[in-house]
């Protein structure tokens, strides 16, 4: 670990637009929350704990302006067409592609703390204990959320314990493998 903790901060950059990505469906306002993050955390610093996970300082700090976002701005903005979502990004087309399309589509019918919990414990490698301190939840709650999460994934993609997803997106793999290991998705 760095004297400076500043100089630690760079390195989760690309997880915490990844984490954006995830809350708001949106590259441009995305790129916006990690700025107003990495501000908050620049001009703050000094409240970091030397010694303690900076990835979760950060991440909580992110979530948090992001809920903060969503109560000033009073009302969601629906994305009922995925427009935005398919916005996000472009995957080179290979077998998985049609799979990729169906778990976008029912990733984001997933409500929003279920989809952060998936992202934080699937797909960013969070434990449980550090996605529950993240989100100022109990540990409890968050393995609950993450098996909602993933039971209702298997559910809106008609997928049993025998079905084989074709992805190479890693993150969609790592959220779906790990359900399949625990057996929350038969």
């Amino acid at each position: 670990m760095s004297a400076d903790p500043r100089d630690e901060i760079v390195e989760h950059i690309p997880a915490l637009r990844a984490f954006a990505l995830s809350l708001t469906r949106n590259g441009a306002v995305a790129d916006d929350m990690v700025q107003d993050t990495l501000v908050k955390a620049w001009t703050k610093i000094g409240t970091f704990e030397p010694g303690t996970n900076m990835r979760a300082w950060l991440f909580t700090i992110l979530r948090n302006t992001y809920y903060s976002n969503r109560r000033k701005a009073g009302r969601e903005v629906s994305d009922a067409d995925g427009i935005f979502t398919e916005s996000l990004s472009e995957k080179p087309a290979h077998d998985g592609r049609l799979q990729l399309a169906d778990f976008r589509r029912a990733f984001v019918q997933l409500n929003d703390e279920q989809r952060e919990a998936l992202i934080l414990v699937g797909a960013q490698g969070f434990s449980y204990e550090d996605a529950a301190e993240t989100c100022g939840v109990a540990v409890g709650t968050i393995k609950s959320r993450v098996n909602r999460a993933r039971a209702r994934l298997a559910e809106l993609l008609k997928l049993d314990d025998e079905d084989e997803l074709e992805m190479t997106d890693q993150a969609t793999m790592a959220v779906v493998a790990a359900g399949r290991a625990g057996g929350a998705l038969g």
